[in-house]
């Protein structure tokens, strides 16, 4: 079992943020939206690096349920319809320890391939 398993888990009544509480008092708050694009689904990763599908229009995304997986992670449901995620504890920890790194990278593929958080929206560079 991972020392990573949390004591309690909230979801934020705008339901836009997980917090993950700790025996010690320690917490990890994730936006739904950072949750949502780095989904450990084979939707969402594929089954190589290869097939990563860069998840775009998320920024509104909100969780609207939390099942339990066993003793060792938590599947997500998202108001877009995503649900198979299975969020270890060790992923998630990963998620949060790892956050300023992924987020930037995130950006950066967003702007790469000329998309938003926002959904219904396309960026168009004119140069």
């Amino acid at each position: 079992m991972s020392e990573f398993k949390p004591e309690k888990i909230i979801v934020s009544k705008a339901k836009d943020k997980l917090t993950l509480v700790y025996k010690m008092g320690d917490r990890i708050s994730l936006s739904a939206e950072y949750l949502r694009v780095y989904s450990p689904s084979a939707e969402v990763r594929g089954h190589h690096p290869s097939d990563h599908v860069l998840q775009y229009g998320k920024k509104n995304v909100r969780i609207i349920n939390v099942k339990k997986v066993g003793l060792y992670a938590i599947q997500l449901v998202f108001d877009d319809g995503h649900d198979s995620g299975i969020y270890s504890w060790d992923y998630i920890f990963s998620l949060k320890k790892n956050y300023e790194a992924y987020w930037k990278n995130y950006l950066v593929l967003l702007a790469k391939e000329s998309q938003s958080r926002l959904p219904d929206t396309q960026i168009l560079e004119l140069k």
